[in-house]
This record gives structure tokens, C-alpha cells and sequence, in this order.
């Protein structure tokens, strides 16, 4: 099952590329269904914190805190600091993560704070993640703070 929707978020990703942004997808889901999907529009609006893991909660819209502590987030690339924080703010207990060999987040944090953290290594994830990389330096190096 965490392959199917691994791919939704690899489709988030996708998407987010051909409207000019940053591949980098989302998805939560709370038992089967899919209550949130996104993908980095900081480019497409011009946001500070649209990363992908931002734009799903902000799909998902506003749900009782029962349901993230249920839920599992799953992201095409290991999530930076403030996607952690909304990870760890909204309790969500699972992130499947598609790779985090082009950039690695916060997963010790998340751990340290008891969410399971389960890394893919997807190679879709990783081609994306560097192809956009090589192609776009400055970008990419503003969507991570440096």
C-alpha cells in the first residue's frame, strides 16, 4: 500500500515541475483515504513555506488533531525542519519518506521524538530530486535556506 501512494506523491511532484516549481510531493493518509495532497508551490505562489509536506496539511484542510495522530504523511524527499515542526506540532505518527540521498531532513528529530521514519530510497524520487538539483542550483539552494 505505501507504494501506491508513494506514487501519488510522485505525481504531486511531477506536477509541481511542470508548473515551473520544485519536485517535491505530498500526501497524508488517515486509514485508506487520502485526506490531503500537495506539492512545493513556492515558486507557482510565491510562498515562503509552501514546501510539499505544507501544501498537503493546507489541502487537508482544517481536521480535528485525532485524525493527524491517526494519519500517515508520505513525501518524495526528506522533510527540512519546518515540514518536521507541522509533522511534530499535528502528531502525525508515520512518514514514509521517497528518498533522502539529495538532501537529508530531520529525520533524527522525528525519530527522537517517537514518529516512525521509514526511508525508500526510491530511484523516481532520486532522478527527480537530482535532475532538478544540476538544472537549478540557485533554486534549490533558496528553497532550503542556504
Amino acid at each position: 500500500m505505501a507504494d501506491r501512494f508513494l506514487q501519488i506523491a510522485i505525481e504531486e511532484a511531477r506536477q509541481g515541475l511542470r508548473e515551473g516549481g520544485i519536485p517535491i510531493g505530498s500526501v497524508i493518509v488517515h486509514g485508506e483515504e487520502i485526506i490531503g495532497r500537495g506539492h512545493n508551490r513556492r515558486v507557482q505562489r510565491r510562498s515562503a513555506i509552501l514546501h510539499g509536506e505544507m501544501d498537503a496539511l493546507e489541502n487537508a484542510g482544517r481536521l480535528a488533531a485525532a485524525i493527524y495522530r491517526e494519519s500517515t504523511i508520505y513525501t518524495t524527499l526528506s522533510p527540512c525542519s519546518m515540514c518536521t515542526g507541522a509533522i511534530l506540532l499535528y502528531g502525525i505518527p508515520r512518514v514514509v519518506i521517497g528518498e533522502n540521498e539529495t538532501f537529508l531532513g530531520e529525520e533524527t528529530l522525528l525519530a527522537s521524538r517517537g514518529i516512525s521514519v521509514e526511508v525508500v530510497q526510491n530511484p523516481e524520487c532520486i532522478a527527480l530530486m537530482e535532475e532538478f538539483i544540476r538544472e537549478n542550483p540557485a533554486l534549490w539552494n533558496e528553497d532550503i535556506g542556504v
